[in-house]
């Protein structure tokens, strides 16, 4: 059972009886209501009164819009929930996640690589001072999985790196400045992400490590959080199936491999009982692959909290949803204790945040005046600050640092990301910034390609002519043309992808777009995402990672490689991806 005056609730006697008296006084299907975290879409009432006074349900959780229509959404629907929301947000790396106008420090990587945890706690300082300023009392945040697995597409920078102590360090320090805030904390993706190389936005992944070495990296770090206070665990739907077959050894190999998620074992036996957690567990987003294919969707709801989880997060559908939770009580599948269980953990977040006595003064949203901290510069210069001290430069194995346009005038700028676009904003900015330091820039335009049929082609139109040429002229002519070429790469991680690889735009292994010509003329590669592309361009011998595109990165990079500012950033991962004879 809740051990309400426990870690990480603390309640006293008044707050307790609130609890009790809430949660006696709520029918079954109002309890079954707060057990779901749907995503807001809209403002419109008529909506959204369905969804908090006929279902009731829990929380909420909005995307970054503007400040000022989250802020006013909140008020409005925390005005309409008869029991106070969870509201919650995506504050990962700074007050953006929340509101469009609010600070970004670009990835938890990058604050990692300053090498200082304060900047993990200005990070949250700056996050959830500005979400709650509109509201916000919820933050999925800070992510604490392990960046083990250098091909995983969704982990990356959006970790603290791949060393378990620097992660506790930074993620404790989020916490505090979010505890400072009255915002309640998600560590996630429990039982960890980051080991394989896959996605559990496409599919259930699997946290491979055996159980020695998940409780001296993973274990130790939700063991330390746990400890410290974390309100809330985030759940994924990610497998472990070494603790599975040691907490139930006649289990099948189809429940071990089960998302945790969806796994009594893993969540009442290892996180409740092995590393004692009292507080709110919630899954991860419930339409992702990762859940959807383990079961049929009647079952997987109220399976997940009877195999221990309290909140659903999203819905393909809410209605349905909450159908399939009531019936999951009638046949069986989801006990009223669980459900009693789950319901009082809930309750207990919110009377631990002081949400019962903000509702009767009417200050669950604060007014417009609250807005100023939204973007602050005090906020601005911590962001800056993280910017100027987290790029590093990998290597220079030439000494091509620093550049001027006196020893590299015309520069050859390719910029390879999602966008094929020239004039996407990203492209524009670094031309924009070389042109301001007197380069002259030469833009490479990645809609154009050349395929096997041109080759054979009587007549090639004049950007695939120009393309064709570039791919044969002679070395002669490239050392004439340029005399740097730079790679901006901006490879982000982000949910359902498969690789975050590059993937040069090439025909028969030739042309300007892959790296052919370091052995003749000057190349430099930036990363401003990935730290890893190392691997697939071994032969770049001055390579720096940004860990983010964002616009104060990009200038940071600029003065450091003018060389009007050092170097300090240290690699919170191996950029070299273990391949050590590539240094």
């Amino acid at each position: 059972m809740v051990d309400l005056r426990a870690n990480p609730f603390f309640l006293n006697d008044r707050q307790i009886k609130w609890v009790n008296d809430t949660l006696a006084d709520m029918t079954l299907e109002q309890k079954a209501g707060q057990v779901f975290c749907p995503m807001g879409f809209t403002d419109d009432e008529n909506a959204l009164a369905h969804q908090l006074r006929d279902i009731g349900v829990g929380g909420m959780m909005y995307r970054s819009g503007p400040a000022g229509y989250i802020q006013a959404t909140h008020r409005k629907i925390q005005d309409m929930a008869k029991i106070p929301l969870l509201l919650a947000a995506n504050t990962e790396c700074g007050g953006n996640g929340l509101a469009v106008e609010g600070t970004s420090f670009g990835a938890p990587m990058a604050v990692a690589a300053t090498g200082d945890p304060e900047d993990a706690y200005r990070m949250g300082k700056a996050a959830c001072s500005e979400g709650a300023a509109l509201g916000l009392n919820w933050s999925f945040a800070p992510i604490v999985d392990i960046d083990m697995e250098f091909r995983n597409p969704i982990t990356n920078t959006r970790t603290f790196g791949s060393d378990p102590e620097r992660v506790i360090a930074c993620a404790s320090r989020y916490m505090d400045a979010a505890r400072e805030c009255g915002v309640a904390v998600s560590v996630k993706h429990f039982p960890g992400d980051g080991v394989d190389e896959r996605d559990q936005h496409l599919l259930t992944s699997v946290n491979s490590l055996p159980v020695e070495e998940w409780t001296e990296t993973y274990g130790k770090v939700y063991k330390s959080l746990i400890d410290r206070g974390a309100m809330t665990v985030m759940v994924g739907h990610i497998a472990q199936p070494a603790w599975v077959k040691r907490l139930a050894p006649d289990s099948k190999p189809r429940e071990r491999l089960m998302p945790a998620s969806l796994s009594k074992p893993l969540l009442t036996g290892l996180l409740r009982g092995e590393l004692g957690f009292n507080g709110l567990v919630s899954t991860d987003a419930t339409p992702m692959v990762g859940f959807t294919s383990a079961m049929p969707r009647a079952l997987a709801i109220p399976t997940a909290i009877e195999a221990g989880a309290d909140m659903i997060l999203f819905n393909k559908d809410l209605d349905e949803d909450y159908r399939f939770l009531l019936e999951g009580i009638k046949n069986g599948i989801l006990s009223m204790e669980r459900l009693d269980e789950a319901v009082t953990r809930i309750l207990a977040v919110k009377a631990a945040l002081g949400l019962p006595d903000k509702k009767r003064a009417g200050t669950l949203a604060p007014g417009p005046e609250a807005l100023s901290v939204v973007g602050s510069a005090e906020h601005r210069a911590w962001a800056e600050s993280v910017a100027d001290r987290a790029v590093t430069l990998v290597r220079d194995r030439e000494g091509l640092l620093p550049v001027s346009p006196k020893r590299y005038r015309r520069v050859y700028l390719n910029v390879i990301q999602k966008s094929l676009d020239p004039e996407d904003a990203l492209v524009r900015r670094w031309k924009e910034l070389f042109e301001a330091e007197g380069f002259e820039v030469t833009v490479r335009d990645r809609r154009v390609s050349i395929a096997v049929e041109d080759f054979m082609a009587p007549e090639l139109s004049p950007e695939k002519g120009k393309l064709m040429h570039e791919m044969y002229r002679s070395v002669g002519e490239a050392r004439e043309s340029y005399d740097l070429y730079v790679y901006i790469v901006n490879m982000q991680n982000a949910s359902n992808n498969t690789t975050l690889r590059l993937n040069w735009n090439v025909c028969f292994g030739l042309g300007d777009d892959a790296p052919w010509l370091t052995s003749e003329v000057p190349v430099i590669m930036i990363s401003t995402a990935n730290p890893y592309h190392l691997f697939d361009a071994p032969m770049i011998g001055t390579y720096i990672n940004a860990y983010s595109a964002e616009p104060h990165f990009c200038r940071a990079v600029m003065e450091k490689i003018t060389g009007r500012s050092a170097f300090t950033g240290t690699s919170p991962v191996d950029p070299f991806c273990g391949k050590d004879y590539l240094n």
